[in-house]
């Protein structure tokens, strides 16, 4: 029988052509799907992050699932958790996406107070307590619709940077590798903080015997109780009593106020916040390292106007005094 076309019968038909795999993982949306996906955990947070149907996002799952061969996300309880695969393959896709949006955007301008994106920050906790703030306020002026997402220091690597989980590295870190770009954003010191109504708050600028009288907190994400200090009062015949180790030096402001306890934080965070939790900080009488903050970030986003406005607005929001 024809099927109405001249000339043509049903063995002239070309055969319908089989869904290609491959093909759907080179579709740039699709792997936005995935991104969201393994950002929000949901299937509906992500539909809302990218102005999409549940349906819709349901389906492009669906066509991850069967292009990637695995399950991406699995019902744990009343949530849904990524694979092992999906964890593993979920920086790469981040980078991708990211490559292709600075290819896309290389010739254009940005206009920043239309941009909608979530930058991620991996961040010294001595940093994040004076910077966060100063930071948010900065981009929420010029770009509402931006989002900074600060993650702690779990590792220094620069994996994070290459692969695009992380967009800024900020902390006493350098470049390690060539493909690492970096700049000072301000140089700190440490200061010694105790309770406001401590003995030693009535001096100006105790000696370092006077400052092994009291017990000392000391603050180490490594748990390590010694540190430069503890040369300088080495080399002066002195020793102290490390009474703890906490891991953060918030944690160490914290507990100095609540204590008769010596300790040692970044001198912008005592400015900051010394008079608010009630400790006063004096200078060390110590040649104690002054400490490079920097920012880090991968070469590939030099030239990204979005990566450029959100590096100068944090250094310009956080210019280190005169």
């Amino acid at each position: 029988m024809s099927d109405g076309v001249p000339g043509r019968d049903r063995h002239d038909r070309q055969p319908e052509r089989a869904p290609d795999p491959l093909r759907d993982l080179a579709n740039l949306n699709l792997l936005r799907v995935f991104d969201a996906l393994l950002q929000d955990g949901s299937v509906t947070a992500a539909a809302e992050r990218l102005h999409l149907s549940i349906p819709a996002t349901s389906r492009a799952l669906g066509r991850l699932r069967r292009a990637m061969g695995d399950p991406i996300l699995v019902r744990a309880g009343r949530q849904m958790a990524p694979t092992p695969f999906a964890l593993r393959t979920a920086p790469r896709v981040r980078s991708l996406l990211q490559e292709a949006s600075a290819l896309i955007s290389a010739d254009r301008e940005v206009t920043i107070a239309d941009l909608t994106h979530t930058f991620t920050i991996r961040i010294n906790d001595g940093v994040a307590a004076t910077l966060a703030s100063a930071a948010v306020e900065a981009t929420a002026a010029d770009a509402p619709g931006v989002t900074l997402r600060f993650v702690t220091e779990g590792t220094e690597s620069v994996e994070a940077l290459r692969d695009g989980s992380v967009d800024l590295d900020i902390g006493a870190g350098d470049a390690a590798a060539p493909d690492i770009r970096t700049a000072v954003l301000y140089r700190e010191r440490m200061v010694g903080v105790v309770r406001a109504d401590s003995p030693l708050g009535r001096h100006r600028r105790p000696t370092l015997a006077q400052l092994c009288r009291y017990p000392h907190v000391s603050a180490s994400r490594r748990g390590r109780a010694r540190g430069p200090l503890d040369d300088a009062l080495e080399a002066a015949g002195l020793r102290r009593h490390v009474a703890a180790v906490v891991p953060t030096f918030a944690v160490a402001a914290l507990l100095v106020a609540s204590t008769p306890y010596i300790g040692l934080v970044p001198q912008r965070l005592a400015e900051q916040y010394g008079q608010a939790l009630g400790v006063r900080w004096f200078p060390v009488p110590a040649d104690l390292p002054e400490v490079d903050v920097r920012l880090l970030w991968h070469a590939r986003l030099d030239a990204d106007p979005a990566q450029r406005w959100l590096r100068d607005t944090i250094r310009d929001a956080f210019r280190s005094p005169s």
